[in-house]
């Protein structure tokens, strides 16, 4: 099974098959089909000549998702989003006036944020990494961009090593960083991809917590956090400066491509729709052979194609491995003589209509207790999640919440009065008819009659 699973990651189902057809004719039938045997590879070698496509409609795709991220430029709401920059820079194609644009807006009002944070004290590692990426993806200078804290004045990449700094003190107090692994692997990556030297003892943390599988979210093994780990552990190989220690390093490599490829399901996507992105990026960064054909290639395109790629973020993980790049290419990029021929052609305002259908709701809240109230509610059908829970607020029978916003868009911070915070290890878990959420709550649609359960739990 983890041959066929291989197999089908890196070949594509349609030529896996040929390939097994092959072998059966072989074992079957001896040399009577070694002339056979030379037509199929042949056949096999002029199949993997051609990519995927279809009159070019994998460009068209890739192109419209690009435009789609553009676009959202212009109706993000809240703090500009490093990431969706960071997809931009990567993509083949660009509307440099617009990304220009958007840059000046990571520079003012991002880092006005992070400068807040900055000086509360808080630990901002995941999004200081990220702002870090942007603004190298652009080949900007990263030593003229400064924070000061308790009248301080210090470049990005010195706080982004103090940051780390407190992250890997608290693993060895603690045995998890003060964000989770995540963030940690991202501040490695950035770390890294900016040249600067990643302290063995700092990349150690992530090497050790491969080792002892510590990359979970609440009982599942996060797909997400593997594909990242990956990236900054390979960066940090090809920088050379995990001298010490290099067969550990392997070691852990070694694993992470296991654990991903492991998590491939049998409809191409590894982990879920929103992880296969990273995860391929992963893969890519490496030295895996992605072929443009590969089952998880096709599963992401055909995710685009069905419009699941909706939220800007999503896209921004899913393009640059649809192009075949990862994060890593950063570290070599020159912002020379770019292609500026992307334009967004004026769309006409989409007017939604109320739906006229119902549908029957009920919402279940498991506090930290264990403690459960159920309510019910007709929403209409198409709507929100958050839409759904606004309605139910609204009737006034005692289910109250709130959000806070994020990347990803808003999420559940508070419900019925009682919160899951990042600093007490805790989140609100949202299911459906027993099935995990892969999306957020103004992303998921509620189009047929079913049980949203909202768990307080622990990671």
């Amino acid at each position: 099974m983890a041959g066929r699973n291989l197999c089908l990651l890196l070949a594509g189902a349609e030529r896996c098959m040929v390939v097994h057809s092959v072998k059966w004719f072989e074992h079957t039938h001896g040399r009577f089909y070694k002339m056979l045997h030379l037509i199929i590879i042949s056949l096999i070698a002029f199949v993997s000549g051609k990519p995927c496509d279809t009159e070019g409609s994998n460009n068209e795709l890739l192109l419209t998702l690009n435009k789609n991220l553009l676009r959202s430029l212009e109706t993000q709401e809240g703090l500009p989003n490093p990431s969706v920059h960071l997809a931009l820079r990567l993509s083949n194609y660009h509307n440099l006036a617009k990304e220009s644009e958007h840059l000046n807006k990571l520079k003012n009002h991002l880092h006005s944020d992070i400068q807040n944070s900055l000086s509360n004290s808080q630990s901002v590692v995941g999004l200081l990494a990220l702002y870090t990426l942007a603004l190298k993806s652009s080949c900007y200078d990263l030593n003229s961009v400064t924070f000061t804290v308790s009248e301080n004045n210090e470049n990005l990449l010195t706080h982004l090593k103090k940051q780390m700094e407190q992250e890997k003190e608290h693993i060895a107090i603690n045995h998890r960083p003060l964000t989770n692994y995540y963030q940690y692997s991202l501040g490695v990556l950035a770390l890294c991809i900016s040249g600067v030297r990643v302290n063995n003892h700092v990349s150690n943390k992530i090497i050790k917590a491969v080792e002892h599988e510590h990359f979970k979210h609440g009982d599942a093994e996060s797909t997400d956090t593997y594909a990242m780990a990956g990236m900054a552990l390979q960066c940090v190989k090809d920088a050379g400066s995990h001298v010490h220690g290099a067969d550990e390093l392997q070691t852990a490599l070694s694993k992470i491509k296991q654990k991903i490829l492991a998590a491939q399901r049998t409809d191409g996507h590894i982990g879920n729709e929103f992880s296969t992105g990273l995860a391929v990026q992963a893969l890519l960064a490496m030295g895996s052979q992605v072929d443009e054909c590969a089952a998880s290639m096709e599963a992401m395109r055909a995710d685009a194609r069905s419009n699941t790629y909706h939220n800007p973020m999503a896209i921004s993980q899913t393009l640059p491995a649809l192009q075949q790049k990862s994060y890593l290419t950063v570290k070599n990029k020159n912002c020379l003589h770019e292609d500026d021929t992307l334009v967004l052609e004026p769309i006409d305002p989409v007017v939604v209509t109320p739906s006229e259908t119902n549908v029957a709701l009920t919402v279940e809240v498991v506090t930290s207790s264990g403690a459960a109230a159920v309510y019910s509610l007709d929403v209409p059908k198409g709507s929100s999640l958050l839409e759904a829970l606004q309605l139910l607020k609204g009737k006034n029978v005692g289910f109250t919440f709130e959000t806070e916003s994020s990347m990803w868009g808003p999420f559940l911070s508070l419900v019925n009065g009682e919160q899951a915070r990042q600093s007490d290890r805790r989140y609100w878990h949202l299911s459906s008819n027993s099935t995990a959420l892969s999306e957020g709550v103004s992303d998921f649609k509620i189009e047929a009659a079913q049980k949203i359960i909202i768990t307080n739990k622990s990671y």
